[in-house]
């Protein structure tokens, strides 16, 4: 089995639900990080690239079904170099980067170019399909920027409910209160802010054409546990025991990333040092309602692979 390593990993600011990055198509903003890495890798011939994997969990429009495809054509890399576009909900990118790896273990693939890119704010609204054209009853369109859609009637009720909904009942099987909600929250927002300070993102974020968005919408500078208190719950009301708050919860964002992965002997064809190892990986299961706790049995299930005896960097 051969060590797959990460090589380089680019990044656009992310956007807001429309924000500054509300006019840039998905398939725009993945042709931007593809031709970026591209143009960061000094030794790399394009035609040796294998194939673009790219992760994407909302491919309902501009993303025209395969945006790793489009994307690769629209950044002007060789038309013989496939790509396949993953859907794994939240580990979209995560499993295109899974799917590399186990690639290049078995020496199927050399190079991969890895990524994931969505665009929540031009995720269309759809009609569903009539039995018969022009029906006499009424149609309601599904938004396909968040959550289940379309929903088969033989689906369980208590799987298809809201994200927001299934985040409550995951912090009330877990007893977790909204003081530590916003603890962690508020946490989060000082950490990346201190990190853009600091110029941590520097070498990993690449601004996209046209915009003058620089750094991620979503930080809000100056978070508190106290500021972020004051905010009402959305999904339930206080009477309700709510406690996600737009404040805690994980924001519609707009943006697109990518890195290299390779076999050690990738580090020649690219020009690049390996930063990275992949150790090991793992996908787990279990009640959709319950998704968030899937990562934690995926983590867990995962076997941490040895580096081989040529190997020249530490994982």
């Amino acid at each position: 089995m051969t060590d797959a390593y990460v090589y380089d990993a680019v990044r656009t600011p992310f956007g807001r639900f429309g924000g500054a990055l509300a006019g840039v198509r998905p398939d725009d903003l993945a042709a931007h990080v593809v031709r970026t890495m591209v143009e960061r890798a000094p030794g790399l011939d394009p035609e040796r690239i294998d194939e673009v994997i790219f992760g994407n969990a909302n491919g309902a429009g501009e993303e025209n079904r395969c945006v790793a495809r489009m994307a690769t054509l629209l950044a002007g890399l060789p038309v013989d170099i496939p790509g396949t576009t993953v859907n794994r909900l939240c580990g979209s990118s995560l499993d295109a980067a899974i799917i590399a790896s186990r690639q290049i273990a078995v020496d199927e693939a050399d190079v991969i170019l890895v990524g994931g890119v969505e665009s929540m704010t031009r995720a269309p609204w759809v009609l569903p399909k009539t039995t018969k054209p022009f029906p006499a009853h009424d149609l309601t369109m599904a938004n396909t920027a968040l959550g289940w859609r379309l929903v088969n009637k033989a689906m369980p009720k208590e799987w298809t409910v809201s994200l927001g909904e299934a985040t409550e009942q995951l912090r009330e099987r877990y007893g977790i209160s909204r003081e530590r909600q916003d603890e962690f929250a508020a946490h989060s927002h000082q950490l990346a802010e201190k990190a853009w300070d600091a110029g941590f993102y520097d070498d990993l974020v690449v601004p996209v054409p046209g915009t003058d968005l620089t750094r991620d919408e979503g930080i809000r500078p100056g978070s508190t546990a106290e500021k972020l208190a004051t905010l009402n719950p959305v999904f339930r009301t206080p009477e309700q025991g709510g406690t996600v708050t737009a404040g805690n919860a994980s924001p519609l964002s707009d943006g697109a990333s990518a890195l290299w992965l390779g076999s050690e002997s990738a580090s020649e064809t690219l020009g690049l040092a390996p930063i990275a190892r992949i150790a090991g990986r793992a996908a787990a299961a279990n009640e959709p309602q319950f998704f968030g706790y899937a990562p934690v049995e995926a983590a867990n299930r995962a076997p941490l692979v040895r580096a081989s005896a040529g190997a020249t960097s530490e994982p």
